[in-house]
């Protein structure tokens, strides 16, 4: 970033987080997003100092900090510092992230040796006390998330920052232009940035990212683990707490947003007229739990939530209310409906998270950040683009009554999500270097 942009970003952080502080008792009784652990997002942390108390015997250990935006990339973080742990031990790790859904899923599964917290506002008081709490050896972004204070704090102290799973929208470019300078000088920052695919690589060069920082490595959110030899047993397990019959077949709708549920409930009423189905549905966002609720009573749907759930099931609608469940909640599907792709307003979630479990994966038209991954399903013939709900109703009908067309569905969606793992391997081959000593 350029100086005076950069002083002038810093000069009004600066002013700004005494006023955060003042209000932040009323800012964390809000029911919003940036309210959730508001004093950790100010660099506050409590009487007890994170890392010590994650560790009181072993203050020396270096440790990596690891920012995952959320819920997706803290699926990628988990995976990393997992991989971590195994090849390279002896360290300590700090995952931070930006959403109450983020911070929920890292809770539920940090490994040992791992804790998490709200990420610092980009404000420098704010930053100052979280590497002061943290004093990390190494930061790992991922995805692009780009906090210019934090970054240029970390540098100013010799800290590493590296840039993992990379990528750049179209939409983003654009934007970036604007500032192409003072974006670049901010990329040229990282040690190493190892973006997704090519397209991306030539995106960060137009704004000037100098060649030998980049590397092309593929996508972390693809290596979630297929447990190949466990599929069967995972399935089992999910339609068992379901309280599927045999017979009956499970359409799961995954990370709907608001106005796609309005859009899907009719599809899943005329699909139950001519076949036993059931439909799991699960919002991407938690806080909209109420308004999807309330559309299915004005449309006179019971349902039950996912979390009540223990083998017995009274309704054919289930509200998934938990964080973290739907990767593997796919494996007990026979459709599958990836959301955020429906409206002009949106742009799409990971196909490949449900193409893993061998099963056809429908979405709607506006995946612009998962365009290359819907793309080599469309190709392959396991994922469908649905560009309204009449030709998604007719796909249902068409894999529901051929069984020669579904399983050549199934196999084409394993086999091509199969075919994109790797990523994480590579990533991990890139950091070696600047790993602490």
């Amino acid at each position: 970033m350029r100086p005076l942009l950069l002083d002038i970003y810093r000069f009004t952080g600066f002013c700004v987080y005494p006023l955060a502080r003042l209000a932040a008792p009323l800012i964390s009784a809000l029911p919003r997003r940036i309210a959730y652990n508001f004093f950790q997002r100010l660099g506050t942390y409590g009487s007890d100092d994170i890392l010590t108390a994650l560790s009181p015997t072993k203050t020396d250990t270096p440790v990596i900090w690891v920012h995952a935006a959320s819920v997706g990339e803290m699926q990628a973080a988990l995976l990393l510092v997992s991989a971590l742990q195994q090849d390279c031990g002896g360290y300590r790790y700090v995952l931070s992230t930006t959403t109450k859904q983020g911070s929920q899923l890292a809770e539920s599964r940090l490994p040992q040796g791992a804790c998490c917290i709200m990420a610092p506002l980009d404000m420098p008081q704010a930053v100052q006390r979280a590497i002061n709490a943290i004093r990390p050896a190494l930061y790992i972004c991922l995805e692009t998330e780009l906090w210019p204070l934090l970054l240029h704090s970390l540098q100013a102290r010799n800290v590493p920052v590296l840039l993992l799973n990379g990528r750049m929208s179209a939409r983003s470019l654009r934007r970036y232009r604007k500032i192409a300078t003072s974006i670049g000088a901010l990329l040229n920052g990282f040690s190493k940035i190892a973006l997704i695919s090519q397209r991306d690589l030539e995106r960060f060069a137009e704004l000037g990212v100098r060649p030998e920082r980049m590397v092309v490595a593929g996508n972390i959110k693809f290596d979630l683990p297929f447990a190949d030899e466990k599929a069967d047993a995972i399935r089992s397990a999910h339609r068992t707490r379901l309280g599927l019959a045999e017979h009956e077949q499970l359409l799961i709708c995954g990370s709907t947003h608001g106005g796609e549920e309005a859009l899907l409930l009719p599809v899943f009423k005329e699909l139950s007229q001519t076949m036993p189905l059931v439909l799991v549905l699960a919002p991407r966002h938690q806080e909209r739990l109420a308004e999807v609720e309330a559309l299915l009573q004005a449309q006179s749907l019971a349902y039950e939530r996912y979390s009540t759930l223990k083998g017995i099931r009274r309704t054919a609608v289930v509200l998934v209310d938990t964080i973290g469940d739907l990767a593997d909640l796919y494996s007990a599907g026979d459709f599958i409906f990836c959301g955020g792709s429906l409206l002009p307003r949106l742009s799409g979630h990971n196909v490949m998270e449900a193409a893993r479990w061998g099963r056809p994966v429908y979405f709607g038209p506006h995946m612009k950040d998962w365009r290359d991954a819907a793309d080599l399903l469309i190709s392959a013939g396991g994922g469908f683009q649905a560009n309204d709900m009449v030709a998604l109703s007719a796909l249902i009908n068409r894999h529901a009554a051929s069984a020669e067309e579904y399983e050549q569905a199934c196999t084409a969606a394993r086999d091509t999500a199969a075919s994109q793992r790797g990523a994480l391997a590579r990533q991990m081959i890139m950091l070696q270097e600047f790993l602490p000593e």
